[in-house]
């Protein structure tokens, strides 16, 4: 990329919740140093032609379309990148017999040939050309989809966790990759010595409560067995977090933990509703998750549309109470300023501030002809006459990758939809 580009257009961005931030202006931004990191911003440019002058500059000029805008890329803090061939698979199973049944022979036929998808096999198995395939598609969809940082789970394999690691390098996405440890104490400890990030769930299904109390009856909660194993720090992200009580919240709050809320998920394993607003009033984190294959979309712009209903699912069994119910721009938030804060990346992820990574995604609604009928794909209908505001919730509602043009991380280009 270039040392410095001017991107001038219509920019959207929820800095904080239910903030939708619309503005009209040029951003410089600089790479020097490999980073592509906003520098400079001039909201009182009105033309692509004075764009890069009133920026003090002489460097390209990359502008939004009519019915377009540049929106900050999206942060999935939970997805797992082995599960992605099992999108929209789930049989009537619920969590547990669904792991049982699709998930865990899945992921061990991405680094062991004794996997038991191998078993009818008339040709040698290749576990780790598998888990090439599956990370390469899974990477290229979530990009497309307009995600620019994710925080993966892995497998327990080793070298098939590398692949994942270089695919995600290669292409550009900005990640955090974990093995799946399972239950190893030691781990504990490493997290510990090392100060590392955490990724787990907690308090996803009730039958999964259930089993945990049984595993560890002396402990009171759910959320104190983490804590008793100094699992619970600023760095852990805590996936689904459906059923806490008040205390668990607490504790969470204290450590500073963060929620990955994954509603797409939990509504397709029938898992539950999480009550979002509740831990937002409480002072905890949130972002949004995939949890790709439990969740069917590699999408956050779904995500954030689940979120919207379960929230008002969640005031339904509270007796109608509105208070619960998210907006589409607090649905945006999560989708990226309060996914920067679950990974640890606030203040340079997920807003358009000098000083933060140019990590973006370029929308697209569609042109209209002179008969007024729109040009290009999509399924978000555009008539002309919608406030800036409706326009951004029709893409929410109706949206989908055909809507995202161009996709940066840290100003280097890495997606850029082809037209049929």
């Amino acid at each position: 990329m270039a040392h410095q580009v001017v991107y001038f257009g219509r920019f959207v961005d929820t800095p904080v919740l239910d903030n939708l931030r619309i503005r009209t202006g040029a951003l410089l931004v600089s790479s020097q140093d490999g980073r592509g990191i906003i520098s400079r911003a001039d909201w009182t440019v009105t033309s692509p032609s004075e764009a890069a002058s009133k920026l003090g500059v002489e460097v390209p000029v990359i502008t939004s379309k009519e019915n377009g805008f540049f929106f900050p890329g999206f942060i999935d803090t939970h997805i797992h990148a082995s599960q992605y061939p099992n999108a929209g698979i789930f049989g009537k199973s619920t969590l547990l017999d669904w792991l049982t049944t699709y998930t865990f022979p899945l992921e061990s036929s991405l680094g062991s040939a004794a996997s038991p998808l191998y078993a009818n096999s008339t040709t040698p198995p290749d576990p780790l050309s598998r888990a090439k395939a599956v990370y390469n598609r899974v990477i290229s969809a979530t990009i497309a989809h307009g995600t620019t940082t994710a925080s993966y789970y892995a497998t327990i394999s080793v070298p098939a966790t590398n692949i994942l690691s270089t695919i995600a390098f290669e292409k550009g996405q900005r990640a955090y990759i974990g093995r799946v440890c399972m239950d190893n104490p030691a781990t504990c400890q490493l997290a510990k010595e090392r100060d590392l990030r955490i990724q787990t769930h907690i308090s996803e299904n009730v039958n999964e409560v259930k089993l945990v109390k049984e595993l560890f009856p002396e402990q009171d909660s759910y959320t104190e067995v983490y804590d008793t194993h100094q699992l619970l720090t600023p760095k852990t992200i805590l996936a689904h977090s459906i059923h806490l009580q008040p205390s668990e919240i607490q504790t969470i709050k204290v450590r500073q933990s963060k929620i990955s809320h994954c509603p797409a998920s939990n509504s397709a394993l029938g898992s539950g509703f999480c009550p979002v607003r509740v831990y937002l009033d409480s002072g905890l984190d949130v972002g949004l998750g995939t949890d790709v294959s439990g969740g069917y979309s590699p999408s956050i712009l779904e995500a954030a549309r689940q979120a919207c209903l379960v929230s008002r699912h969640v005031g339904y069994i509270h007796g109608g109470d509105s208070r619960h119910n998210l907006s589409v721009n607090d649905a945006l938030y999560l989708g990226t300023a309060g996914g920067a804060k679950v990974v640890g990346m606030e203040g340079k992820l997920g807003a358009f501030e000098e000083g933060m990574l140019w990590d973006v995604q370029e929308i697209d609604l569609g042109d209209l002809n002179e008969k007024g009928e729109q040009l290009d794909d999509g399924a978000v209908d555009i008539f002309g006459w919608e406030s800036w505001e409706n326009k951004v919730a029709k893409w929410v509602w109706n949206g989908d990758d055909r809507n995202v043009k161009r996709v940066w991380v840290g100003g280097r280009l890495v997606h850029e939809r082809q037209k049929a």
